[in-house]
């Protein structure tokens, strides 16, 4: 007896030495995670997951304690990966990749399941149900009226007043509205992997910064410039988005003092001569003109017309 428990206990160790041992290469290997979550995941939906990223991403799964312990050790000599350890929480795990990681995620989320209501669970989403005969009989009106949900009876058959909101996203399931969907034969919810968070070359952030296009990333990230050369500019402290800055507010000041002074510079020559010859810069002066003349030559016309019609009025008076 105290033989098969130590066989047992070793091939224990095994396992666990070898889980070790992957979860590190894995780290080394890759540049890129995503964390994952999997509760409601059903083990051939993770599978089937499994095989769609076969040569793309490679899927671990594992024991959280075993994973935070790996993380600290290899924090070491990656100090950036202690940015993991307080999203190892509940039914998590980590899809290693060097592929494209909108894609990867994309993936991931794309295989859901319909699934039926639990009691106590929080709801994922708003189920409503709609107006309309439901198909029980009326031995089952005393579901509805234990949700205070109105109905009647047509054709032997149940049916709903108007259409009610049962479940309300955020709140948990109660056993009585499990109840009634079962009976309706409704499966409300979609359960699928959930990524939460990526981990690229040592920053972590939300996995929905994916969704952002090229656009919308560049927006942010001038908009992040346009801030620190305003707060560098506003202390004094130069730094590269200030730089541009600096040299236009410094030939400003250069112009301003050659417009005050007899000293002159080739580039400060154009604001000079704007100053002494305004007339000459006039470029829209010319178009002006040339549109304004067709309409002043067709002014007379109107007064044409109103001559010919005195002249009509003098005739007949």
């Amino acid at each position: 007896m105290a033989d098969d428990e130590v066989k047992v206990l070793s091939a224990a160790k095994q396992r666990k030495n070898k889980y070790i041992a992957k979860l590190e290469s894995l780290i080394n290997d890759y540049k890129s995670l995503l964390v994952i979550g999997i509760d409601f995941v059903g083990s051939n939906q993770l599978q089937q997951t499994r095989i769609k990223l076969r040569g793309q991403a490679v899927v671990l799964m594992g024991k959280n304690t075993i994973m935070r312990k790996i993380i600290r050790e290899k924090a070491a000599e990656k100090p950036e990966l202690e940015q993991l350890l307080p999203l190892i929480q509940g039914n998590v795990g980590f899809v290693f990749t060097n592929g494209d990681l909108a894609a990867i995620r994309k993936e991931l989320i794309s295989n859901k399941v319909p699934a039926a209501a639990k009691p106590g669970v929080l709801a994922p989403v708003d189920v409503t149900i709609p107006a309309g005969p439901t198909g029980l009989d009326p031995g089952q009106t005393s579901f509805f009226q234990a949700l205070n949900i109105g109905t009647k009876i047509t054709r032997g058959s149940i049916e709903i007043l108007t259409a009610v909101t049962l479940i309300t996203a955020g709140t948990k399931v109660s056993s009585s509205a499990v109840a009634l969907l079962t009976k309706m034969g409704v499966k409300p919810f979609e359960y699928g992997i959930v990524v939460s968070h990526v981990y690229d070359n040592g920053s972590l952030y939300e996995a929905k910064i994916l969704d952002l296009g090229e656009a919308e990333l560049l927006q942010k990230f001038f908009f992040g410039v346009n801030q620190i050369a305003a707060i560098g500019l506003e202390v004094g402290y130069p730094t590269i988005a200030t730089i541009p800055h600096s040299f236009t507010n410094a030939f400003r000041m250069l112009v301003a003092i050659t417009l005050e002074t007899d000293y002159m510079f080739e580039e400060a020559k154009i604001f000079k001569e704007m100053l002494d010859n305004p007339d000459a810069f006039k470029s829209a002066a010319p178009a002006a003109g040339a549109a304004a003349a067709p309409a002043a030559a067709a002014a007379p016309e109107p007064e044409e017309e109103e001559e010919e019609a005195d002249m009509g009025f003098d005739l007949f008076d």
